[in-house]
């Protein structure tokens, strides 16, 4: 990391009135898919029990988000943003930890988060951060027609 440490903001839970700011954020960090509704994304992980979004705010609004899940046998760690201007300070690493603490406190065991092969940046990051690439294939496939 480089620099000095700014003053990391407060980590909470983010209630609806932050959707169009959080929905924001991600795409200027560009974590959304035309595929992917990340307002459909932000409204389930709030309304479902078993996820959450958690964001950092500061005096300028919105610093950063991730979102994280439960499905009983793993946690997910999906749409970790840091604003621009905010990284290299500790702000990625502490909302990866207080995602983490979130899951640690529903029972998952183990974090899991997939990453575009292509992106070295957050590569890289996660791996300084202890995750180390599984080997797993992820296998997928659409569940609503026109997707």
């Amino acid at each position: 990391m480089g620099g000095q440490h700014l003053h990391l903001p407060l980590i909470a839970a983010a209630g609806s009135e932050d959707e169009a700011a959080v929905v924001a954020l991600w795409r200027a960090c560009e974590l959304t898919r035309p595929w992917n509704d990340p307002h459909a994304d932000f409204r389930l992980a709030l309304a479902s029990g078993s996820a959450a979004v958690l964001v950092a705010r500061a005096d300028a609004g919105l610093a950063g988000a991730v979102m994280v899940g439960f499905d009983g046998h793993r946690g997910w760690v999906y749409y970790l943003a840091v604003a621009p201007e905010r990284r290299r300070h500790g702000l990625g690493r502490a909302l990866m930890q207080a995602g983490e603490d979130w899951l640690r406190g529903r029972g998952a065991p183990k974090t899991q988060l997939m990453v575009r092969e292509d992106n070295e940046a957050a590569l890289g990051f996660y791996e300084a951060l202890g995750l180390e690439r599984q080997k797993v294939v992820t296998l997928g496939r659409f569940l609503k027609e026109g997707a």
